[in-house]
């Protein structure tokens, strides 16, 4: 059986090269890029990638459905540029391939760094996600955030993990916060859903406490530390956003009376 992996990308030139270097084994490797102004395109052409360069933005579900459609494997493995596949994944995959799978899609545990620490807790590990699937028995659903893959048919679970650098450093912790925490609250805001300071802080309250004791998150040192504060900032600023879109909105509807 024929494997595609499929990769969504955009201004990704610093990581992208080590993740289609671990793939290279497989039949084909496909590139969505969503117009990166960086060496992204030129370094994947560069490894034997086919790159399609899309116009538009849609999300990252819709931008992936596009890389199936574009593919021709019977498997699919979909990557996001700073993932990588070490040597006993690529192995487990290659012996599933080579007989008769008894599942139609495949989750794997993964391992995630956060500035430059591999964390063990705190809802970091082993959190598995599901990649590897049959062509025709699954798509990609979710909003403009996050999006997650819908199968029909059983999932399996393989034991080797998947390598992912999340952050390499606060810079860019903070850089994703934003964007996620905005975007988020456009999708609450759209939903109809209504934000307060009072809800924002216990919601970062709750996070922090959910990530840091619940989970364990104090086990991974300074980083766990730094992980849970982040993700309560998130949420906090999540829902000061969503407060201040419904402020926007009925500013805007009162100057039109």
């Amino acid at each position: 059986m024929k494997l595609s992996v499929v990769v969504i990308t955009k201004n990704e030139e610093a990581v992208i090269a080590r993740c289609l270097e671990s793939v290279a084994w497989a039949d084909e490797i496909v590139v969505v890029d969503s117009g990166s102004t960086d060496r992204t395109v030129e370094i994947c052409r560069g490894l034997g990638a086919k790159v399609h360069v899309t116009p538009d933005w849609p999300g990252p579900g819709p931008q992936r459905n596009r890389g199936i459609d574009l593919s021709a494997g019977d498997w699919i493995l979909m990557l996001d540029a700073d993932e990588w596949v070490p040597p006993a994944l690529r192995d487990e995959i290659a012996v599933l391939l080579q007989g008769v799978p008894e599942s139609v899609a495949y989750r794997m545990p993964r391992s995630s760094s956060y500035c430059g620490r591999y964390l063990r807790h705190g809802r970091w590990w082993p959190d598995p996600v599901s990649r590897l699937f049959k062509r025709g028995r699954a798509r990609y659903g979710g909003g403009i955030v996050h999006d997650h893959l819908i199968v029909e048919g059983a999932l399996g679970t393989l034991r080797a993990h998947l390598m992912h650098e999340a952050f390499t450093d606060l810079e860019e912790v903070l850089g994703k916060l934003n964007s996620y925490s905005t975007w988020g609250a456009q999708t609450l805001h759209g939903q109809g859903r209504s934000g307060g300071i009072a809800t924002a802080v216990a919601h970062g309250l709750w996070t922090f406490i959910r990530t840091y004791v619940l989970h364990a998150g104090f086990l991974d040192g300074r980083e766990g530390f730094m992980m849970a504060v982040s993700n309560a900032e998130g949420a906090y600023y999540k829902y000061v956003k969503l407060m201040l879109l419904a402020k926007a909105d009925a500013q805007a509807s009162s100057r039109s009376k």
